[in-house]
Formats: structure tokens, C-alpha cells, sequence
């Protein structure tokens, strides 16, 4: 299945408060098939995160870690249910500059973190 791309509203642009403090906006969410698993789908949450750019950001992975795991269930999962949708997996990547979807950026730096959606809650899966 090809991506499906949704348009977020104006208020998707506003930061988004995460534990770290660090400043940090949705960019896209994304649909796709799950990797090697015809039917299932992914949700990826795409957020821009400039602190933690390798060099000159001030969040290490350790830091952010905990802002992935927030934004799965106070953004994806409210969105999910908001727009009727459902996903085998929801994807978090934070990345510290705008890089379009599957292409390479040796500059930039991105985490990323897998959960597995259950009731209203986010499963950390190992990705």
C-alpha cells in the first residue's frame, strides 16, 4: 500500500510539551504497510526535535527517550482514535532537521522508537 499522508491542521506546527522540556513539533504523520507484513499497518509520527542534533543540541538519546514514549500516548494514540484509524504499530521519530520520508541524511540526526498500540496505552516494542 502506498504511504497515505494526512494533512494536520495549523496547531500541528505548535510545540508539543515533552519531559525533556526540549522544544519539539509534529511534521507529518505517515501510513504504510508494515515492513515485510502485507496488512498490517504502521502509523508514523514524524516530529522535528532540533536539541538533538549531533554537535550542537543539548538532548542526548537517553533524554529523548522518554519524550517518545509521551508523544506515543498523548499525540499518536489520541490522533489514531480521533481520526477512526488503527495500526498494528505506532513509529516516533524525532529528528533534529526536516528530512523527507526514506531518504538518507548523513548529517541528521534521528531517533526512533516502535510501540504496539494496546487500549490506550503504548507497548514499547524493540525495533
Amino acid at each position: 500500500m502506498p504511504l497515505v499522508f494526512w494533512t494536520l491542521t495549523a496547531a500541528a506546527a505548535d510545540a508539543v510539551l515533552v519531559p525533556s522540556g526540549q522544544p519539539v513539533t509534529l511534521s507529518e504523520v505517515l501510513l504504510d504497510d508494515a515492513p515485510g507484513q502485507p496488512g498490517e499497518t504502521w502509523a508514523r509520527f514524524r516530529f522535528l526535535a532540533p536539541q538533538i542534533a549531533r554537535g550542537t543540541g543539548t538532548v542526548s538519546y537517553e533524554a529523548a527517550a522518554p519524550d517518545m514514549d509521551h508523544l506515543c500516548g498523548s499525540i499518536a494514540l489520541p490522533y489514531l482514535a480521533e481520526h477512526g484509524l488503527s495500526a498494528a504499530r505506532v513509529v516516533i521519530s524525532l529528528s533534529d532537521r526536516m528530512v523527507p520520508f526514506g531518504a538518507q541524511d548523513p548529517e541528521a540526526t534521528q531517533f526512533f522508537e516502535a510501540y504496539r498500540p494496546e487500549g490506550a496505552a503504548c507497548m514499547w516494542e524493540a525495533f
